[in-house]
């Protein structure tokens, strides 16, 4: 057995003296940590309390206590005239105690002691990337954002006497007058009839998806979604046990008539869409399609689930209404977003449903999301009330105009030769159509030599298609100039 002064303490004894946990504390903690990790076995003399003290530069009072406290929890045994011995030896039967203690160290378990079930549908496919430019499929710019007049909006808040002492009686109401004035808003603005029993706040689009699934898709229900499609959305569907059914997608959004074939053969629980600017193709769902999807819906009886993450980016002057404003049977359940083209800590996602619905989803959100951001709730229904999210809005949409154009004029310019594609009335991305005989992922690795990111997940390319979503919105057209003629050089040498 090791002499106990041979015993290497500082190779698994770091003591934080800034920390606000007590040193005799940490002491205790690391120490049984050692025991239990195989570093000091049953039967291993401990130190004199002056050695040990000596050795991590502490006070002996110190160690008298933490012997003491360690002798109580019964991890070492202290005997009159002979010395403090360790007691206990809990270690994972897998690992291998050390030969030698000059191999002691601290280390957090790399694998679970237990099993559990692994999910294959939820793998990210987002990359991570260090060049200078990375294409994306389609996201606001924040160096558009008046970030002097979002933190203010915030400490304002902070600030006002009258928010702190309602977060010290509900933190709810924050959430109330936020949603006060987004059903408001949204009523404003999106043709909606809606008050604060038809609206629940979530952190994001995706999270309302989820909680949505999670209610109302049990395993083995059919669920209808675009053949070119939302991957996340689809991940989050079939991990809640669902089937998947596809339909094609044309320049007028889903084909309605392969959801009525569908139903007619099947029970479809679900139809899936982003019917004002469909991802990733960018259509426009027609009129026309709209009102007969609300009619198969209540003859069929399936849920239509519209996701409208793009509300906010149209360009032209005939604004598409959403599904849900002239939704009539209860049929349709809203997913969007407020804020989007805020910064990332100021969005959030909604969802719009009959009062029912949303009673249930509210016991999701009591689990996912109890306290909140009673704050930012105040900020963002400031910013409503104010008139500033309208501004806000008004102002980048030119923006973000100019530079859908941009785009478009740089496409025909250097690629028209390899590259046709439809000018889409709004949204932050262009969907190209390519010759099929560019191979798409060579023409990706080309690119990353030139510093410019494409990543997987905006390539499209199969037997049947071969196309990229290009988002614009957060270039400027210096950068859009820069994407662009990479890609043409890569091309044109190709």
């Amino acid at each position: 057995m090791a002499s106990p002064v041979s015993i290497p303490f500082t190779s698994f004894i770091v003591l934080e003296r800034s920390s606000a946990t007590p040193i005799y504390l940490q002491l205790v903690t690391q120490i049984i940590n050692a025991i239990q990790r195989g570093f000091l076995v049953k039967g291993t003399p401990l130190p004199g309390t002056r050695t040990l003290a000596s050795v991590l530069g502490v006070n002996r009072n110190t160690l008298v206590v933490v012997y003491e406290e360690l002798e109580a929890l019964g991890w070492i045994e202290i005997v009159p005239n002979k010395g403090a011995f360790i007691l206990q030896q809990t270690i994972n039967k897998a690992e291998k105690i050390p030969s030698s203690t000059k191999n002691f160290t601290i280390a957090y378990p790399s694998k679970t002691g237990y099993d559990f079930e692994k999910s294959q549908l939820l793998d990210t496919p987002f990359e991570n990337s260090n060049h200078t430019l990375i294409l994306n499929d389609g996201i606001p710019d924040i160096r558009l954002l008046s970030i002097h007049q979002l933190t203010q909006s915030y400490t304002s808040s902070l600030k006002r006497k009258t928010h702190q002492n309602k977060n010290d009686e509900n933190p709810q109401n924050g959430r109330i007058y936020f949603k006060e004035n987004l059903s408001n808003f949204l009523n404003l603005t999106r043709g909606l009839h809606i008050s604060t029993k038809n609206l629940l706040i979530t952190r994001s689009i995706e999270m309302g998806i989820y909680i949505t699934s999670e209610i109302l898709i049990s395993r083995g229900d059919k669920v209808i979604v675009g053949e070119l499609s939302y991957f996340t959305p689809n991940m989050i569907f079939q991990n809640s046990g669902a089937q998947l059914l596809t339909v094609p997608v044309d320049s007028e959004g889903i084909d309605v008539d392969a959801v009525q074939k569908l139903c007619e053969n099947n029970k479809i629980r679900m139809l899936y869409l982003t019917p004002h600017h469909h991802y990733p193709t960018t259509a426009t769902l027609s009129a026309q399609r709209r009102i007969e999807l609300l009619r198969l819906s209540q003859i069929y009886g399936f849920i239509i689930l519209e996701d409208d993450y793009e509300y906010d980016f149209q360009f032209g002057n005939n604004q598409v209404l959403p599904l849900a404003s002239a939704d009539t049977e209860g049929m349709v359940v809203y997913i969007g977003s407020f804020g989007r083209s805020l910064a990332p800590g100021f969005r959030t996602g909604f969802i719009v449903a009959p009062e029912n619905l949303i009673v249930e989803m509210q016991k999701f959100i009591s689990i996912l999301d109890r306290q909140g951001d009673t704050f930012m709730d105040y900020a963002l229904g400031n910013l409503i009330q104010e008139g500033d999210i309208l501004r806000h809005i008004k102002k980048t949409s030119l923006i973000y105009k100019e530079r859908r154009d941009v785009l478009a004029q740089l496409i025909d310019k250097y690629l028209n030769e390899w590259v046709n594609y439809t000018l889409p009335t709004g949204g932050l991305a262009i969907w190209t159509r390519w010759d099929a005989s560019i191979n798409l992922m060579k023409l990706r690795e080309d690119c990353l030599k030139l510093d410019l990111h494409i990543p997987k997940h905006l390539l499209y390319q199969n037997l049947k298609i071969s196309a990229m979503r290009i988002g614009f919105g957060s270039f400027t057209p210096q950068e859009l100039e820069f994407i662009i003629h990479k890609i043409f050089q890569i091309l044109r040498k190709s």
